[in-house]
Order: C-alpha cells, then structure tokens, then sequence
C-alpha cells in the first residue's frame, strides 16, 4: 500500500495540471460559449517563455527575440514575464480568433479554436524546436510523510496552489459583479446586455484569466516532465473530460475531478508493471481513460448539459449538391493522368499523396460537411485500416482489392462504433469524444508495441493478375502504375460519393444536418442515416489509409498521429468543407501533396507548413467560412446572374428548410 500512496502522490502533478487547464476551459466557456480546444497550447507558450528566461535570459517573441540578461534570469523575474505573456495571449486569442466566431457555428467554433491549437503547437516547434527541454522548478523538492510513508511533496505543493487559484475563480463567479454578470450572460446574453453589461469585455478578462490559471500549472509541471510541444498541447483532451463530469460549469468538480483523474491514472501506470497485468494493454491505457470517462458523461448527461444563451445564429455553409458530369471529370482526369506521366520522381509522389490526401478530405466532406457532425477522429480510421493491411497482407496472402476493401470495412465499423455517442450528442461534444478517441486509438493500438511492433508494420507490394503495382521497383521510387492506381481507386470513391451524395441517401444527410427534430419528423431514421454516414467516411478514410501504407511500403504510428488529422481538416476547411471541390484543395495543399512538396523544394518550408496552414484556416473561418472552393463557386454564380445566366436550381441546397431554420443553432 505504502507504494499505491507513493504513486498517488505523485499523479497529483498531473491532476494539478488538469486543474489549471479544467479553470480555464470553465473560464472560457462560461464567457463565450466555446470550448477551447487549444487552451492547452496557449498555456505552453507561456511556459515556453519562462523556460527559455531561465535557460539564457533570451525572451523569445513570434518573431524576434530581445536578450534581457547575459545569462540565466531570475525565477520571479522569468514567471512575472511569462504571466504577462500570457496576459497578451489571451486578449490577442480573444480579439483575433474568438470574438469574430462567437455567434458562428460550433464547427466553426471548434475549427477556429484546433486552428489556434495547430498555430501555437506549430509556432513553439520553429521558435524554440521540437526536443523536449528541461525546465527549473520553481518549488524546492523534498518528502514528506503522509500516513507513515515518505511521499513527494512537490506534488502535493503543486496541486495546493491550484486549488487556491482555482478557490480565486470560484470567488470571481460568485462574489464579483464581473463574474455574477458573466455567468448572467451565460444563461441569457441578451439580458446581460439590456442591463448594461459588456459580453466581449466580460469575455476577454475571463479569457486572460483563463490563460494565467493554465500557464502557472504548466509551468509547474512542466518542472517534473520537461516541456514537449506534441504532450501538452494534448493534455488539453482529459482536461475536457474533466469539464464534462463538471458539467461545464463547477470549478468544485474541476478540482476533484481532476484530482481523481490525475491520481487514477498514476496508479494504472503502476499496475502495468505488474506480472498478472496483460501486455497487450501495457500501452496507452492511461490515454483511454480519459476517452471512457467522456463517453459515460457524454452518454448519461449529453443530453442536460447546460449551452450559452447568444444573441444570435449563423448558419452552417451551404451544401452543392454534386452532379456527374462527364466531360469536366474526363478533362479532370486526363489534366491529372497528364501530370503524373509528366512529372517524375518527388513531384510525382507528391502529385499521388494528394490525390490520397483527397480521399480523406473527401471523408470530411462526407461526415462533417454534409453530415453536420464533427469528427477529429479520421486519421485513426484511416490508421485502423492501414494497420489491419499490414497483418491480412503478410499473414494471409491477401490479395490486393480483398486486402483494401476488408481493411476498409474494419475501418468502417469502428467508425460506427464511434459514431454511438453521436446518438445522444453533436457540435462541440462530438468533437470531444473523436478527439478523445483518436487520442486514445493512437497510443493504445497504433504505439502498442504488442500490436503495432517498433520495427514497422511492412505491407506487400500490391498485384493485380499478376500485374506489379508497387510503388517502388528498384531504382525506380514512385512508379506511373502504382499513381495510375491510386487515381482509378480514387475516381470509383469520388463517383460512389456523388451517387450517393445526390440521391436520397444525401438528402438524408443534409436533413439531420439541418435539423434532427425536423428530419426525424418526416420519417428519416436518424439515428441509422448517422451510423451510414460515419460507416462511409470511415470507409473512404479507410481506403486512403492503405493507400498510405501501400505508398511507404510499412507503415509507423507516425502517419496517422492526432495532429496529422488536424491539419487535413484544416486544409479541407480552408477548401471548402461542404464540397468535393474542398476536398481536391485539400488534396493538393495538404501535407506531403504536390503543393508542399513544390515549396519544400523552392523554400525548405519544413516546420512552417503547419504555422501557415493554421493561421490560414484561421483566417478563413473568420472571413470565408464556406472556403476557398465554396467562395469559387459563390464568385461564377454572382458572374452568371450578372450575365443574364442561372444556375439549375437544383444545384445547391441551404442548410435548413426555412420552417426549421430558427431551430439550427438549438441542434448544432
């Protein structure tokens, strides 16, 4: 027992970090109405700053640095800094990114907030690199003893000055006449106004008090674990669930909650050495608590959690309803065909990754844009089926078209498994559940070394009649008949998603999208028109998955982490995530596509990709929230109506019938 107490003590670091990134996900959301997916980065910057004062007295901006010492800086000096630094951050996260969305969509809410996510993780990497470093303590370590047993008493420091922090937000709710006022506005924005009150004012001082609480728990923390931009950008995800079981609103529960969590999950890494604990589950189970904690709350309580009063509604992109059109496909597909003879070599590769990257913009499209539900989970989808390529084609023999439609259809039902909760929840608590699960997925199966071994999955070449498609052959790296290949698969998965997408099935989709009350009302089954739509998108992910796997040849956890998924719905967002169109802009500027590749080459873009992407996609969703194909498509038809010309009215579709059109916000 004595060494239960001992790993107990020593998970309140994390639970102190959770309760630093709980108070500010509550600050944020009772403020606003958002929930802040990259409060976790902003939090890091912050921390990043203090640890660099400390290291050589360097203050470190977005661009640019100032030397204020010729050697180490002071602790206090270096945290007062850092806290001012965090002071900005959140007035400039607030006035640049989360006011212009705040009667927006929840997808573009939630898109704007792992847009800022992507652009500060991406920032951190090129201003002070992705190693981990070390960062002083500001807490002398030492034992105490607790119970009769020696403990740690850093931990123990560290969560009480959390929870005094977090005894200062629950004051600010309840005593202060800014706080009574912002919980007012909570509940009813409009009479908040009416007597006087500020709702943005209320909302950029909670939003910096929100960065301040995150960043001094970081920078605690960061004392015992170093500073990683990839970890703590995630920690972001159990501190939401931590926010569910508090129902979004307690900073009490906050602080248990997190506690427990914190503690839980120590004491689980502890069992996993032991002899009777099954090797299979060594790994990443402390990742999946947190998905299981979500999906309980979110399953028992979905349906009561409280949402903010707003003064007003926007709704969601319009819907093109896609069409066959032979001669613009037949002159796309021979444009395309064209490059890829052309092309050799990196630029070729680079032309076929993006038409892969297509496909899983294209099952964004499909669950988010036509389906209206918010899934981060597609990568994994995607890793499933790659994975699941790798065992059926060294173990089984199994040849080319059954591998990639069975592994296809693994990834399929395990997005119909994830789509459960989509039954009982949507907007921004799907999103919580997919990225949990992503996560989860990700360091339980994709990072088991008993599944998934540290020497790489290989995949067998594929054939087809005995024709050799792979990608490689000798000194010959990327192959015209394996990207020929790629290019048919993708085609018959395009003109399956227009089928589908233009018929009934489609309108379905764009039923429940617009309104689930309205769509159940005229006899749709919603529940089975969503397990269809995350089947499908799962499946076309799915397929993009081995296709990634068949183009290295093996396969690593690396190719399907969470951020990778993030950034392809950037890109897709950026697009147009309501159009097929979005999806081929996904696929040309997404990551290792034609357009990357390009600039890498002119430029060494390297790290930069991701800082740009992101602040692209910030820049969209606030001023061209239906993307850059949807814009396109906006610009020929404002031509045509000044030419004379129409457009066949069945072209488009608005995402709400006019009946139901009050009630969109109420659903998304």
């Amino acid at each position: 027992m004595d060494t239960y107490l001992q790993f107990m003590v020593l998970g309140l670091g994390l639970g102190a970090v959770y309760i630093a990134l709980g108070n500010g996900l509550v600050l944020t959301y009772r403020a606003t109405g958002i929930i802040n997916f990259a409060q976790g980065a902003m939090a890091m910057w912050g921390a990043y700053v203090f640890a660099q004062l400390e290291i050589d007295g360097t203050m470190v901006l977005p661009i640019g640095s100032v030397s204020l010492s010729d050697g180490p800086l002071g602790v206090v000096p270096a945290l007062i800094i850092a806290l001012v630094t965090s002071v900005f951050v959140g007035l400039l996260a607030h006035y640049l990114v989360f006011r212009p969305v705040r009667h927006a969509p929840a997808l573009a809410q939630v898109v704007v907030s792992v847009a800022l996510m992507l652009t500060i993780q991406a920032l951190v990497v090129v201003r002070f690199g992705p190693n981990n470093i070390r960062v002083e303590s500001i807490i002398e370590p030492g034992n105490v003893t607790l119970f009769g047993v020696d403990v740690s008493s850093r931990e123990l420091v560290m969560t009480g000055i959390m929870l005094v922090l977090s005894v200062g937000v629950w004051a600010y709710f309840r005593f202060t006449r800014a706080g009574v006022a912002t919980r007012a506005a909570s509940e009813n924005e409009r009479g908040a106004t009416l007597r006087g009150f500020s709702p943005d004012r209320l909302a950029a001082f909670a939003m910096v008090m929100a960065s301040v609480v995150a960043t001094i728990g970081v920078i605690l923390a960061s004392s015992l674990t170093g500073l990683n931009p990839q970890n703590y950008t995630l920690l972001v995800v159990p501190a939401l669930a931590v926010l569910l079981v508090a129902r979004m609103e307690s900073v009490i529960i906050v602080c248990a909650a997190s506690i427990v969590l914190g503690m839980f999950q120590s004491v689980v890494n502890l069992l996993v050495l032991k002899d009777w604990w099954p090797t299979w589950a060594q790994s990443g189970i402390d990742q999946v608590l947190p998905f299981v904690v979500v999906v309980v709350i979110l399953l028992a309580f979905g349906s009561r959690l409280p949402s903010r009063g707003s003064l007003q509604t926007v709704p969601l992109p319009d819907v093109n309803i896609p069409r066959i059109r032979p001669i613009p496909m037949l002159v796309l597909l021979g444009i395309t065909v064209a490059l890829l003879v052309w092309l050799k070599d990196g630029y070729r590769f680079g032309m076929t990754y993006s038409i892969i990257l297509m496909l899983m913009g294209l099952s964004y499209v499909i669950i988010t844009g036509y389906l209206g539900q918010i899934s981060l989970a597609q990568t994994a989808f995607a890793g499933a089926a790659g994975f699941t390529l790798s065992k059926v084609t060294m173990n089984w023999d199994m040849p080319f078209v059954l591998a990639i439609l069975f592994s296809s259809v693994v990834a399929a039902l395990l997005g119909m498994a994830v789509a459960l909760p989509a039954f009982r929840i949507r907007g921004a608590q799907l999103a919580i559940v997919t990225i949990a699960a992503s996560l989860a997925i990700e360091r339980f199966v994709f990072n088991n070394y008993s599944i998934t071994p540290p020497e790489g999955n290989p995949i067998a070449n594929p054939s087809f009649f005995g024709l050799n498609l792979a990608v490689r052959d000798g000194a010959e790296l990327s192959r015209l008949i394996y990207s020929i290949t790629v290019l048919a698969v993708a085609t018959i998965l395009v003109l399956a998603f227009i089928r589908i997408a233009s018929g009934d099935t489609g309108r379905a989709f764009l039923a429940v999208r617009s309104n689930e009350r309205a769509a159940a009302s005229v006899g749709i089954d919603v529940r089975q028109t969503k397990l269809i739509g995350f089947g499908m998108s799962a499946f076309i992910a799915g397929m993009a998955g081995c296709l990634i796997g068949y183009s290295a040849g093996q396969l690593s956890a690396e190719s399907f982490t969470a951020f990778v998924g993030l950034q392809i719905l950037a890109v897709t967002y950026i697009g147009g995530i309501t159009s097929f169109g979005g999806a081929a802009v996904a696929g040309v500027i997404g990551p290792l596509g034609i357009i990357y590749v390009i600039f890498h080459d002119l430029f060494e873009i390297g790290d930069y990709y991701a800082l740009v992407s992101g602040i692209a996609l910030i820049v969209t969703v606030i001023l061209n929230p239906v993307g850059i194909a949807g814009a396109t498509r906006m610009q020929i038809a404002w031509v045509r109506d000044k030419l004379g010309g129409s457009s066949p009215k069945d072209e488009s579709t608005h995402p709400a019938p006019k009946a139901a059109a009050k009630e969109v916000s109420d659903v998304h």
